[in-house]
Order: C-alpha cells, then sequence, then structure tokens
C-alpha cells in the first residue's frame, strides 16, 4: 500500500471525527439539552483551553521521547473512550469537563498528523509542498461525509453524533499503529539549557518579528475560525423559528449546507500551490482574511429562501478564509523552523490558532452576543452579530500588510517552484 494512500486515510478518519459532532454540538446543546448561551460558549471554550498546552506539550514529546505514530495512536484511543462517555452526561457543569478531556486527548493530534505526514513523505522522497495538499483534502472530504452522515440519519440534535465520532476514533487510534516510524530527532537531554531539555526551543521563535507577527495573527484568525464553527449550524437552525422558512432544505438540513463549506476547502487545497508561487505566502494570508469578512458580511443578509445563495456563496469562500491561512500556515512553519524543533513548532503554531484563538473567540462571542445581541425572549440579533464578526475581520485585514514585514523565504519559494 503506498504511503500516500496511507495518509489518506489517517487524514479522511482524523477529520470524519471532528465533522460528526464539531458543527452540530450547538444543535445538540440548545435543542435536545436546552442549556443556556452563556454555558454554550464555555464549552467551546474547552478548544481552545486543550489548544494552549496540548500541542505544545505532545509536540515537545514527539521531539524528544516518543514516536510521533504511536503518540498519535494512543491520544485518539484516549479520545474514543471519552467520546463514547459524552451522551451519558445530563449536566452542563459536568459536560464541559468530559468535553475538555476529549479536547486535550484530540486537539493535539491535529499538529501531529501533520508531523506523522510531512515526515512520512520526506522519508520517502516526496515533496511536501507538492504532494501534502492532495493528501490533506481527503481530511476535508472526511469531515464532509461525517457532516453529511449525521445529518441524513438525523442525528444532528442526537447523542448519537458522539457515539459515531467515537468508533472512528477508536478505528484510527488502532490504524495508527501501522503508520510508518516517526522517531524523535532530538535525544532526551541534548542542549544544555533546561529549555533544551524541556523541548521548549520552538517558543524562541518569537525573537523574530515576522515570525512572531505570524503568530499572533495566527491567534487572531483562530478566533474567527471557532466564531463560524460555534455559530453557523446554530444560526440556520433558527430559522426553524420563523413559519415562512421551516421547511425549506437548509433549515431541514442545515449540517449538509454548511458541508458545502468543506467542499470547497478541497478546491482551494488544491489551489494554495498555484496562489503561494502565484502571490507570495503575505498576499494569500492576506486573501484568507479578506475572505472571512466576506463570510460573516454575507451571512449577515442571507435566509434560506430568497437570498440562499449567500448563505451558499458564504461556505464557498470559507474554503478560502480557512485554507489559505491554516494550510499555508503550517508550509510556513515547515519552512522556517529548524528540522529538531519542526514538531514543537506546529505544535506552537496549533497553539495559537485553536487555543488562545478560539479561547479569545469563544469567550469574547459569548459575551457580545448575550449581553448585546440577545433579545428578551431568547432569540439573537444575527444580522447584527455577522456584521460585527465582519467588522473585526476586516480590521486584521486592514492592519496585516502594514506589520507582516515579508519577502519570499528562498527554501519556500525552491519548494513552491517545484510544486
Amino acid at each position: 500500500m503506498s504511503i500516500k494512500f496511507r495518509l489518506i486515510a489517517m487524514n479522511f478518519l482524523q477529520f470524519f471525527i471532528w465533522g460528526s459532532w464539531l458543527i452540530t454540538i450547538g444543535a445538540y446543546w440548545f435543542q435536545n439539552k436546552q442549556w443556556s448561551g452563556s454555558e454554550f460558549g464555555a464549552i467551546f471554550s474547552t478548544i481552545g483551553i486543550a489548544s494552549i498546552f496540548m500541542p505544545a506539550i505532545t509536540g515537545i514529546i514527539s521531539d524528544r521521547f516518543v514516536n510521533a505514530e504511536k503518540l498519535y495512536g494512543s491520544l485518539h484511543l484516549l479520545a474514543g473512550a471519552v467520546l463514547f462517555c459524552i451522551p451519558l452526561v445530563n449536566n452542563p457543569s459536568t459536560f464541559f469537563w468530559v468535553i475538555l478531556l476529549n479536547m486535550i486527548c484530540y486537539m493535539p493530534t491535529l499538529s501531529l498528523s501533520i508531523t506523522v505526514a510531512y515526515t512520512a513523505l520526506r522519508n520517502s522522497g516526496k515533496d511536501v509542498i507538492k504532494d501534502y495538499p492532495p493528501i490533506r483534502i481527503w481530511g476535508t472530504i472526511g469531515f464532509i461525509v461525517a457532516l453529511w452522515v449525521v445529518s441524513l440519519t438525523h442525528n444532528e440534535t442526537s447523542p448519537n453524533q458522539f457515539y459515531i465520532a467515537s468508533a472512528a476514533s477508536f478505528l484510527l487510534g488502532l490504524y495508527s499503529f501501522t503508520l510508518p516510524k516517526c522517531p524523535p530527532l532530538l535525544s532526551r537531554t541534548e542542549g544544555k539549557s533546561l529549555v533544551d531539555v524541556l523541548g521548549l526551543n520552538a517558543f524562541s521563535l518569537f525573537k523574530e518579528a515576522r515570525i512572531a507577527v505570524f503568530f499572533i495573527f495566527s491567534m487572531l484568525l483562530g478566533a474567527a475560525l471557532q466564531l463560524t464553527n460555534a455559530y453557523g449550524d446554530t444560526f440556520l437552525h433558527d430559522f426553524n423559528n420563523v413559519p415562512e422558512y421551516q421547511n425549506l432544505i437548509a433549515v431541514r438540513y442545515p449540517a449538509i449546507i454548511m458541508s458545502i463549506s468543506q467542499i470547497s476547502e478541497t478546491l482551494f487545497i488544491l489551489a494554495i500551490p498555484f496562489f503561494l508561487k502565484k502571490f507570495g505566502i503575505k498576499n494569500v494570508m492576506l486573501f484568507s482574511m479578506l475572505a472571512w469578512v466576506l463570510r460573516f458580511g454575507l451571512f449577515a443578509f442571507a435566509n434560506p429562501d430568497e437570498r440562499l445563495w449567500m448563505i451558499i456563496l458564504s461556505c464557498i469562500i470559507y474554503g478560502m478564509a480557512f485554507d489559505f491561512f491554516n494550510i499555508s500556515g503550517s508550509l510556513f512553519v515547515e519552512t522556517q523552523t529548524d528540522a529538531k524543533i519542526r514538531g514543537s513548532a506546529q505544535g506552537l503554531f496549533m497553539m495559537m490558532v485553536n487555543g488562545f484563538g478560539a479561547l479569545f473567540g469563544s469567550f469574547t462571542s459569548g459575551v457580545l452576543i448575550e449581553r448585546f445581541f440577545t433579545l428578551p425572549d431568547g432569540s439573537k440579533e444575527w444580522t447584527a452579530i455577522w456584521i460585527t464578526f465582519a467588522a473585526y475581520a476586516l480590521v486584521l485585514a486592514i492592519i496585516f500588510p502594514f506589520v507582516f514585514k515579508y519577502k519570499h523565504n528562498a527554501a519556500l519559494k525552491s519548494a513552491i517552484a517545484n510544486a
């Protein structure tokens, strides 16, 4: 079996797990459990809390102590066990801690999957810049398939979504132990300082201005990603409260409509080498920020009837918004860091996007929506919410070109030229 096919299977299952519940947990929370919105904001913050420390810690472990593929598989087995227990929880406070435990196991596997894939491709003589994006597409396809499975089986508000995710997590956990070996590249005691011994070298990257700016904007865009994950599906479900919209396809199957976002991802992943070669990584990142402006702006004035096209176009634009920073960002980290700390560096990138960014996005949006955009009857002013999010992304897009002082790195130029 080819290395590409093996990594495709890994990526498919990696994101199938997340797609089984990430977009639909809001519907499960509000319609099945009927718990409060402020508590839901706390639930989504678990992604950020776990991502602040776990990807960095597992990056250190994979750089120094344990094969990345073994650590990756062990975490998925643990996550599968936790996912299986989630439907048994009937208290919002307990739900928070169980979801947090799941996130502690799952979030570091995002960066570990990149480490495993990049290492396996390099060791087999493949070109990471050229060969990884088509492999990563299958992760997005896995996410789409999971959304369709959950939606078509009418499990968007059902606890069954967590059982589906649990089964996939167990399967991937076992499969991971068959992946190519990715041993640590650093000895356990290499280096003279405590920072070296603990493998915290990646944090020294903040000394370089352009990389520090890159990580700061990674955090700020991570907040934007959190907003669309937390509220996109809930936004469509709320149209069910409007009689003239109740029987429309977008309201009956919102997860399928939202899956257009992931379908779009597959196309934009393939386009990344072209855009990097044509415009450079700085402009590609700027395109991502402008895409977030359009993503939120279109949602602000959309409805599932005559303005359904706005929802669909917003979902298409999501592919550019997500891929152009996240995938390009991981390639940027790969070409800007020493091979010995790449696991830690990828963990640091994920920490900024899914950790501090997600935490900032979930807490801030939860407070803003609860205080300023929730009416006495509990309904939400979605137009004002999405306009506020769009304004946030626009501010980032205006500032970024002036503070990110970067020209194509020679290694990245060469890699893209050969793609």
